[in-house]
């Protein structure tokens, strides 16, 4: 799809910008003897900064473009650039005014002003209602709980908004003077219905007085030229939301093939012509965001590698290699946890956190890093085998296989956990899932490849991955355990 006309870029070399919740990273991408090429140019921080006027916490998000610029210029100063796409986590926004300058902060999903708006705007339209509606899991970091927050707190920047960009949008924005809501991106709102359209119930609830987001567009369109070096690039909207990114970047077989998406957070579900936002799906808490090709990624959020990276800053750990070793010999389900508590969330200690936890559900405390490592890592596998059971009974029919991608992927002992708790085959690879996704829907905006299915067929032949079979069963009591965990709220001590 292309906004802006324009001819085929004889230059080969399409740049994906893939900003994760804790970092950002620059990777080149070209086509070379049938198979895709990858050069990681640059790595940075997703700088969070704690706002001084409101108590926010909020992305540094001009920090952030500086990081960006500076590696699309050392990127240009070695060859030409046919292409550039971002990607981003979801739900966080910039609003903008009538001239199209930022308005308030980009305020992070992690902010504690969240839970409170979502109980107040359910208050407003049910929970069924919103479901109905837009097929979304209830998380209370949704953007749509994020706008009633805005809306109570921060009034004037509602009144003075005219756009609401997503983050990948907006950075895309600053590139090329172009703003856009990008559908896969857009979906994550619970603001846009199952049709594709924004739902005006929905922003009414939000405290929004006007319409600011635009019609979606297709991932894989055109956005417009920019300018980088004294080139020409031409600027594409990839599937910007990371995880969409990630499951088209994911070689899938057929449809009986699970996924999960393995990095801050753990994305597992399924990709799917159709929605699944029945009474068993909003019971389950599945939700419904977009793909592309305007697939559905059936799945849940798991907190994921979340709570271990907390764990290693809080003890400076870097010889992640050195510490996965000393996990693989401790024993297995000594300590468990719920690891989607909301305890887990954003705690000032993820350390005393998992160790509060384990003593409320009296369960042995962990005492030294290993041991919260591998307490991690088991509640994980075991929050996998969970979603794999209600994905079986969401679509009535087995699964096949498990696909573990993203830079989780690489961790061996979680990969086996996983075989083992799920009795499947997990097959775990490519790493770079998020990058291959968003090159892929840049050749498919610039001609090079023609849909989806040729994008896959080519990431097949790039990339190897690495397949575990089950080898220890979970011992019952230990699932029955962890079962019950999941029906009880951590408390406090």
């Amino acid at each position: 799809m292309n906004l802006h006309g324009g001819s085929k870029s004889r230059n080969s070399r399409s740049i994906a910008i893939d900003l994760g919740a804790g970092s950002g990273r620059l990777v080149e991408g070209s086509v070379s003897d049938g198979k895709l090429v990858l050069n990681e140019v640059s790595r940075f921080r997703s700088q969070m900064i704690d706002d001084a006027e409101t108590g926010y916490q909020c992305w540094d998000i001009d920090g952030i473009f500086a990081q960006i610029q500076t590696a699309l210029g050392k990127s240009a100063a070695d060859d030409p650039i046919a292409s550039v796409g971002i990607d981003s986590w979801g739900v966080d926004f910039v609003l903008l005014d009538a001239d199209r300058n930022r308005v308030g902060k980009a305020v992070c999903y992690r902010d504690k002003r969240n839970p409170p708006a979502m109980e107040r705007v359910l208050k407003r339209i049910p929970q069924e209602e919103i479901y109905r509606r837009t097929g979304i899991q209830f998380l209370p970091f949704n953007t749509l709980y994020q706008l009633a927050a805005t809306a109570d707190e921060q009034p004037q920047w509602i009144d003075a908004a005219r756009h609401l960009l997503m983050i990948p949008d907006y950075l895309n924005f600053r590139l090329c003077g172009v703003p856009s809501n990008e559908y896969t991106n857009a979906t994550t709102t619970q603001v846009l219905g199952l049709s594709g359209e924004w739902d005006d119930a929905l922003e009414r609830a939000a405290g929004l007085k006007r319409r600011l987001m635009l019609p979606p567009i297709q991932a894989a369109t055109v956005l417009g030229p920019a300018q980088i070096n004294g080139g020409a690039v031409t600027i594409v909207a990839p599937a910007t939301h990371d995880t969409a990114s990630a499951v088209a970047g994911t070689p899938l077989e057929n449809t009986d093939e699970a996924y999960i998406s393995s990095g801050t957070w753990s994305l597992m579900g399924i990709e799917s012509r159709v929605p699944y936002a029945g009474d068993d799906a909003m019971r389950m808490n599945f939700t419904n965001e977009g793909g592309l090709e305007r697939r559905f990624r059936v799945l849940k959020n798991i907190m994921g590698m979340w709570p271990f990276q907390r764990v290693c800053e809080e003890h400076n750990l870097t010889d992640l290699r050195a510490l996965d070793a000393e996990v693989e010999r401790l024993p297995g389900w000594r300590s468990i946890v719920n690891p989607d508590d909301p305890l887990f969330l954003n705690p000032p200690s993820m350390t005393g956190a998992i160790r509060s936890y384990c003593r409320q559900m009296d369960q042995p405390e962990p005492l030294t890093v290993p041991e919260m490592a591998r307490c991690i890592f088991d509640s994980l596998a075991l929050s996998y085998r969970s979603v794999k059971e209600q994905l079986e009974c969401l679509r009535q029919r087995k699964l096949s296989r498990i696909r573990i991608i993203g830079g989780g992927c690489k961790n061996r002992l979680l990969n086996q956990l996983c075989a083992d708790a799920c009795g499947l085959t997990v097959a775990a690879g490519p790493v770079e899932a998020s990058v291959l996704g968003n090159l892929s829907a840049q050749m498919i905006a610039l001609g090079t490849l023609e849909n989806l299915e040729a994008a896959r067929a080519l990431v097949r032949a790039s990339f190897p991955f690495e397949e575990y079979s089950p080898q220890a069963d979970v011992p019952d009591v230990v699932y029955q355990k962890f079962q019950q965990l999941l029906k009880t709220k951590y408390k406090g001590e």
